[in-house]
């Protein structure tokens, strides 16, 4: 037999023996794992909870709208001169002043309208303010704020009372209202009243409808003297009040 030396044999036992030991701190590295340092645990929370859950995500965005800016100079300077539909200039920069000081419309249970019977002195300040109705709680109490502590609007157009009625909308979905003056000369449809009706006393006879007030030629040149230039965005929101008044559900229905 070939006799080996001590010193291989020392350098087997050697190699053994860590081999063995390299061996057996694996297995108690898999078999009892080294728990993560609190820092650590604590950074990877942090990361989890500053992360949007899906449901977040998938909110859907509120709807906002910004108050009107408040009449200029010019405006209620016109305002105070056009006495034609009962003074509808004055009645128009009014509602924009209150709208513009209410401040911003939110989607949400706030939204609505409130409609106001409003009677202004000849030196224009408010005389009654009556709440018709309303569908904003909210909506109602802002437009009070706004009129009682609104600035001093020029007098009335005729040097008279005016008395209106006026809806305010509190809503991020609130269209353009202002006024169209191209119409403002034309006469007054009559209002329809039944011609059969009949008080059970009186010779029972049909009524004729009164006959619709034309103006003079020269009344009428007087009253369009008073007509402004309407601007793009009067007569694109008097398109949308007559497209949303005349619009009728059944159309382009999907069958």
């Amino acid at each position: 037999m070939i006799k080996k030396s001590p010193l291989i044999l020392m350098v087997a036992f050697l190699f053994s023996v860590v081999l063995h030991l390299t061996l057996f701190g694996l297995w108690l590295r898999y078999k009892f794992p080294t728990p993560p340092k609190t820092d650590d645990v604590l950074l990877v929370q942090l990361q989890k909870q500053e992360r949007p859950t899906p449901i977040e995500r998938n909110q859907p965005q509120v709807a906002t709208q910004d108050a009107p800016p408040a009449p200029t100079a010019e405006e209620w300077a016109f305002a105070s001169q056009y006495t034609l539909k009962n003074s509808k200039g004055y009645r128009h920069a009014w509602g924009k002043q209150v709208r513009s000081m209410m401040g911003i419309a939110v989607e949400g249970p706030d939204q609505g309208q409130v409609r106001f019977r409003i009677e202004i002195a000849p030196n224009g300040s408010i005389t009654s303010v009556e709440t018709l109705w309303k569908t904003s709680d909210k909506a109602e109490a802002l437009a009070r704020k706004a009129i009682y502590s609104m600035p001093p609007p020029p007098p009335t157009p005729t040097g008279k009372p005016l008395i209106f009625e006026k809806t305010i909308s509190f809503s991020p979905f609130a269209n353009d209202d202002t006024p169209f003056y191209g119409d403002d000369c034309l006469p007054d449809p009559p209002f329809f009243t039944n011609p059969f009706a009949w008080d059970g006393k009186s010779p029972q006879k049909i009524k004729p409808s009164a006959p619709t007030e034309k103006l003079s030629p020269e009344a009428l040149a007087e009253c369009l003297k008073q007509l402004p230039r309407d601007s793009i965005e009067s007569i694109t929101a008097h398109n949308q009040r007559q497209l949303d008044q005349w619009r009728s559900g059944n159309l382009n229905r999907k069958k």
